[in-house]
C-alpha cells in the first residue's frame, strides 16, 4: 500500500487566522455579557471546533444553552468572520502551502480539509485563495457535533473519498494528516493516520514529540519520501498480518 490522500487541517495550516478566531470568539462574549479571560481561547479553543469552543466557555460561566442557541452563535461568528477576511486584500497562509498542494496534485494524490471550522468559512477561503478544485472533500464543523481530539471528522474525510472515489479503496493509513496542535494530533493517530506536525501554532519540539514527522513550514515536507516510508511501513504490516 502507499500514500493516496493528504488531509489538511484548515485554521492554523491553510490559513494563518487564529488571532482572528481569538478576537470574534471573545467579542462573542463581551456580546452575551461575559467577561474573556486571558489565556482562555488558546487553552480550550486551539484545535477545536467552535461549537466545542463555545460550549465550554460558557459551561465554565454557569451558562447552558439549547442546541438551536449554540447554533445562532455559531452562525453570528460564521458571519462576523466573512467580514472580517472582507477587510483583508491578501488572505495570509503559511509558507509552503502553493507547494504541498502542487506535490500531492503532481502525485495524483487526493486532497481534503477536515476541521472543525465552519463550511461557510472553509468555501470562503478556499475560494479567495483559488484552492477549491483541489480539494474534494471538506469535513467541516457543521457535520458532526464531536471535536477534534476525538477521530470523527478523519474518519468521516476516509468515508467519504471513498463514496466519491470507490476504486481508491482507501484506508486511514494510506493518508497522512497535516496537523498543528496537540488535538489534532490525537484525532488523526486515533483514526490511524500518520500525521504530519507542522509547527506554525506550536514550538517544533511539542510537534516532533506527538507526530510521527515534524517540518517548520509546509515546503519543508517531502511527499515521495513520505511515499517511500509509509509503502515500506505498510508493506511490513502486512507482512506481520499474514
Amino acid at each position: 500500500m502507499a500514500l493516496k490522500a493528504v488531509l489538511f487541517d484548515f485554521n492554523g495550516v491553510i490559513i494563518n487566522d487564529e488571532p482572528i478566531h481569538k478576537q470574534l470568539i471573545e467579542q462573542l462574549l463581551v456580546e452575551e455579557n461575559l467577561r474573556p479571560i486571558p489565556g482562555e481561547f488558546e487553552e480550550v479553543c486551539l484545535g477545536r471546533s467552535d461549537r466545542v469552543c463555545l460550549a465550554e466557555l460558557l459551561k465554565r460561566r454557569g451558562r447552558f444553552v439549547s442546541e438551536t442557541y449554540l447554533l445562532q452563535l455559531m452562525q453570528r461568528k460564521a458571519q462576523a468572520y466573512q467580514q472580517e477576511l472582507e477587510k483583508i486584500p491578501n488572505l495570509p497562509t503559511y509558507p509552503g502551502l502553493e507547494d504541498l498542494v502542487f506535490q500531492a496534485r503532481s502525485q495524483q494524490l487526493k486532497l481534503a480539509v477536515v476541521s472543525g471550522a465552519m463550511r461557510s468559512e472553509i468555501e470562503l477561503v478556499l475560494q479567495r485563495l483559488n484552492l477549491t478544485q483541489y480539494f474534494s472533500v471538506l469535513v467541516a464543523g457543521d457535520d458532526m457535533t464531536t471535536s477534534k481530539p476525538e477521530p470523527d471528522g478523519y474518519l468521516l474525510a476516509v468515508e467519504r473519498l471513498n463514496q466519491l472515489y470507490p476504486e481508491l479503496r482507501l484506508q486511514p493509513r494510506e493518508c497522512i494528516a497535516i496537523e498543528d496542535t496537540p488535538a489534532g494530533i490525537q484525532a488523526a493517530k486515533t483514526a490511524k493516520i500518520p500525521v504530519v506536525g507542522v509547527a506554525n501554532t506550536y514550538p517544533f519540539h511539542m510537534m516532533q514529540r506527538q507526530a510521527n514527522w515534524a517540518v517548520d513550514y509546509l515546503n519543508q515536507l517531502d511527499l515521495e519520501w513520505v511515499q517511500q516510508v509509509l509503502s515500506k511501513a505498510n508493506s511490513q504490516a502486512t507482512v506481520a498480518e499474514c
